[in-house]
């Protein structure tokens, strides 16, 4: 955890500026499934985890499998950032010159705890390693940064039901609730409305906090307040996100999934204050 003097939304900016830099200079198309989850990302490793930068191999850490892995941008500049992953690599990503794939796979040391190019699979990994921690009595606690379309997969609850049979308690889960998955809104598809997520959840035996997804300091305090719970279920978060955040151009809109915009696109601007 990194210290409480850091300006979280500051850094969010900085964050996103970067992410759409490189990846617009790369041509690196995901970038809208990256950009909703920058808060949420901010909020972990600038003011909850507890993790070494310079010993990404620490025992003690808190571990992050980040699901939804092609959205994986922000988190290699925040790597970036805390100078866990060289920054050679960021920023020639998507090039023959950097070992950085566009669907993160495991590199420990470069701080990614967990390959998850086949979408949906990152949660029953989360849990997993939740319960050996809990099994050891460990300290260290998971988490696991999901989209809002894995809730449509039946590993996902297969997983739910698992870890809430054996309360796992040291687990918390976040749901990138953008309401899109890949190139369609999510209730076209499988979702009942703005409240299935949550009545799924709690038919499971689930409560979930549902918080705004871009409001980076309300996301730390919820995340925090999940960490120390001493609640022996897994801890929800329901961030209400916007894909494509930042971009004016790309906000809720679903070609973007994986698509450069275009000079004239960018031209309409950035929807926060720029960070130089």
């Amino acid at each position: 955890m990194r210290s409480n003097k850091i300006d979280l939304k500051k850094k969010a900016n900085q964050i996103r500026d970067w992410v759409i830099d490189v990846s617009v200079r790369n041509k690196a198309g995901h970038i809208a499934p990256s950009l909703s989850c920058v808060d949420i990302l901010v909020a972990l490793y600038y003011a909850v985890m507890r993790y070494k930068p310079k010993d990404p191999f620490w025992y003690g850490r808190d571990r992050l499998v980040f699901s939804k892995a092609h959205g994986c941008y922000a988190l290699y500049a925040i790597l970036t950032d805390q100078g866990i992953l060289p920054k050679r690599e960021w920023e020639r990503f998507y090039t023959c010159e950097s070992t950085l794939l566009g669907c993160m796979d495991r590199r420990l040391e470069f701080g990614i705890e967990a390959g998850c190019g086949s979408l949906g699979h990152g949660l029953p990994m989360a849990v997993g390693i939740a319960f050996v921690a809990k099994l050891q009595n460990k300290k260290y606690h998971t988490f696991c940064l999901m989209g809002d379309g894995e809730l449509q997969e039946g590993t996902t609850w297969e997983a739910i039901q698992f870890a809430v049979k054996h309360k796992i308690g040291n687990l918390t889960i976040l749901i990138d609730s953008n309401r899109l998955q890949a190139m369609d809104f999510i209730v076209n598809i499988l979702d009942r409305g703005e409240n299935d997520k949550v009545n799924k959840l709690k038919g499971f035996g689930l409560s979930a906090v549902v918080c705004p997804g871009h409001d980076v300091i309300k996301l730390a305090n919820s995340i925090k307040a999940a960490r120390s719970s001493s609640k022996d279920l897994p801890k929800v978060i329901i961030a209400k996100t916007t894909k494509g955040f930042g971009l004016k151009c790309m906000e809720n809109i679903p070609k973007f999934h994986f698509r450069i915009p275009t000079e004239r696109e960018l031209r309409m601007g950035r929807s926060y204050e720029y960070c130089e």
